[in-house]
């Protein structure tokens, strides 16, 4: 009788460049859900290991070579290089305080003798009042040391990744690291010849760390998760140095770049660094994989799952239907195995909502999969991460949450939902309150009527402290034609019951809509001010609206009167895609204006000044009226 295979052992990785203030969450899924099914499985996260090898002593020096072998070199690049010692000696101590493992170096920092200061710095001076004080007393007073030194530190990181941009690699960033050669892009070229060419300090580190990664797991299944395009360059260069190492091993590619995408991958060229892509909720594909490769099943029984034929030029998918794990089911996520203590709390913005996002270790977490609503005609509801709503019981997360808890001795929590549903967070605060837990969470609503101020204080007392959802675009015909199922005055009414029962709220804005006119672009940025005003919202963002190939406008664009682009030939990604307005607005002038308004909206500056003053160029006078969300309020 054939002795049967030894058991897989599965490594998940983290790819850059995702977030450097918490573990990005799908590998902590994937490994808590495969242990909960004896797998053995481990992670580990190649986004922070990468940036604490760049800002190493090490990796400093290994710059400095860089930029010694320039002919020319930019000013910021020079600035560098003439305090590189003061850079030196500064970094490990910064790095520490950002961990938080030396919080008493706050005072040395804040008082900006310790730190060189880089281009970056020079934002500052739009705080500086007319008598010249102190640029940053506005913000954190007399007492915020700490934050007014994870601010300044925040910038002195930034002006090292700037100098990595101009002397290393023209495309790092700690975030969408090299996202033009992933995004939407058709071919396959771009990413393919940025792959054969020469690796430079960056490739070269991540490879040396990916080789660390194999020599500490010993994997035969390695789990790349892309969830952006600006993590898809790096999980390639990963599987790329897997493969030249052991190709025996095997990689897969998966996560939200991919499920948004790749659903048309013909490229077979993929496959010389992926043996498998799948697609959707990764928990079926995955136990159909680990089965086929153990000899339990055939190929031709993959779940969601791309693979190459035998011919080396054939991409073929394979998607026997079986149901999919139900998210009661999945199992806790787990953090065991990566560095909880090494990441890096930031401050890149001082808005107290705005924060969140960079600040502090969440755990993440997921109320429930799908969203409850998938109307919204900008968003991708024809794919399962939107389309399809599972929730699981208020029981089964409280049951997640102390676990993690436990594990992590972390209690902050980031419900990671596209919209967690009114009913599942009642709930839930619910079974937080019987059991007495004490978390801090936040997360991603719809603002809806549902949320009455007595719901808004019960999700505040079980824990609560901010709230982000979507305005959009602030105009009552226009949500309408979107499909929001919201109205102006009832996220006026809503975002005010958050507010007052002490919770923060940020707003998402949307602008350059199908039929959106000038008028209705400034019309919103009233309404937004107005918001702002009368404490509704404490943070917002301005994103310019893209029509994509899985949205109700991409599928239907007649119904919102534009015309879509042609596309060429696909056999890579495949997204977003270019439409024709005929109301003409130039939304990409608006939008300088827009931004700016809403920076310094959640700074406390201009609530009280003409909107039209934001803009450079003429726009018309709004048509809202002035008190137009206080009589919102005052109707309730």
């Amino acid at each position: 009788m054939p002795t049967p295979p030894p058991p897989l052992r599965v490594l998940s990785l983290i790819p850059p460049m995702t977030q450097l203030n918490t573990p990005y969450p799908s590998t902590a899924y994937l490994t808590g859900f495969l242990r909960s099914r004896g797998v053995h499985a481990a992670q580990a996260d190649l986004a922070l290991a990468l940036i604490l090898k760049l800002l190493s002593r090490e990796g400093l020096q290994a710059m400095r070579a860089c930029i010694e072998a320039q002919p020319e070199r930019s000013n910021r690049v020079q600035a560098f290089d003439d305090r590189f010692d003061d850079y030196v000696a500064s970094l490990p101590a910064t790095l520490a305080f950002l961990q938080g493992r030396d919080p008493t170096l706050a005072h040395r920092i804040a008082g900006r003798g310790f730190l060189p200061e880089g281009p970056r710095f020079a934002a500052l001076d739009v705080y500086i009042d007319d008598e010249g004080g102190d640029p940053l007393a506005w913000a954190f007073g007399s007492l915020g040391v700490q934050d007014r030194a994870r601010h300044l530190a925040t910038l002195y990181l930034n002006d090292i990744a700037d100098v990595l941009k101009d002397a290393v690699d023209p495309r790092f960033e700690f975030v969408r690291y090299a996202e033009s050669l992933a995004m939407s892009q058709p071919s396959f070229e771009p990413l393919a010849a940025a792959l054969a060419a020469p690796p430079n300090l960056v490739d070269k580190t991540l490879q040396a760390l990916t080789l660390d990664a194999l020599h500490a797991h010993q994997p035969g299944i390695v789990l790349l998760s892309v969830p952006f395009p600006g993590a898809a360059y790096a999980a390639f260069r990963i599987a790329q140095a897997i493969k030249a190492r052991d190709p025996a091993i095997i990689t897969v590619l998966g996560g939200g770049y991919v499920n948004t995408e790749l659903r048309e991958l013909k490229e077979a060229r993929v496959f010389d660094f992926f043996d498998f892509v799948t697609l959707d909720a990764g928990e079926r594909p995955l136990l159909a994989l680990l089965d086929h490769l153990q000899g339990k099943r055939s190929a031709q029984r993959l779940v969601r799952t791309y693979l190459r034929d035998a011919d080396a030029q054939t991409v073929r998918y394979v998607n026997f239907v079986e149901p999919d794990i139900p998210f009661d089911d999945v199992g806790t996520p787990t953090w065991d195995g990566l560095p909880l203590g090494d990441y890096l709390s930031l401050l890149d913005m001082l808005n107290p909502m705005h924060r969140l996002w960079s600040d502090g270790r969440w755990n993440k977490l997921t109320v429930a999969h799908g969203c409850y609503w998938k109307k919204c005609s900008f968003c991708d509801v024809s794919l399962d991460y939107i389309g399809r709503y599972d929730a699981a019981t208020a029981e089964t997360l409280c049951d997640r949450i102390e676990a993690i808890v436990a594990e992590t001795g972390q209690t902050g929590f980031h419900f990671v939902d596209e919209a967690a549903p009114p009913k599942s967070l009642k709930t839930l605060a619910a079974e937080i309150r019987r059991r007495h837990l004490a978390i801090s969470w936040w997360g991603n609503i719809r603002f809806e009527k549902t949320f009455t101020p007595a719901l808004c204080q019960q999700l505040a007392d079980s824990g609560c402290i901010a709230i982000s959802g979507g305005l959009e675009v602030a105009s009552d015909r226009l949500l309408d034609l979107m499909k929001k199922g919201v109205s102006v005055d009832q996220v006026a009414r809503v975002t005010k019951g958050f507010s007052d029962a002490g919770i923060l709220v940020h707003a998402y804005l949307m602008y350059g809509f199908p039929t959106q006119t000038v008028q209705d672009t400034v019309d919103a940025l009233e309404l937004v001010r107005q918001l702002f005003a009368a404490g509704c919202i404490q943070s917002g963002f301005w994103h310019r609206f893209s029509c994509t190939v899985h949205s109700p406008v991409g599928l239907d664009p007649a119904a919102y009167g534009v015309t879509l682009e042609p596309l060429p030939e696909v056999t890579f990604a495949k997204n977003d895609i270019g439409f024709h307005d005929p109301t003409g607005t130039d939304h990409a002038a608006l939008g300088a204006g827009l931004k700016k308004a809403l920076y310094n909206y959640m700074h406390g500056i201009g609530l009280e000044a003409d909107v039209r003053t934001w803009f450079d160029f003429p726009v018309p006078k709004t048509l809202i009226a002035k008190r137009r969300i206080a009589k919102a309020l005052d109707a309730v």
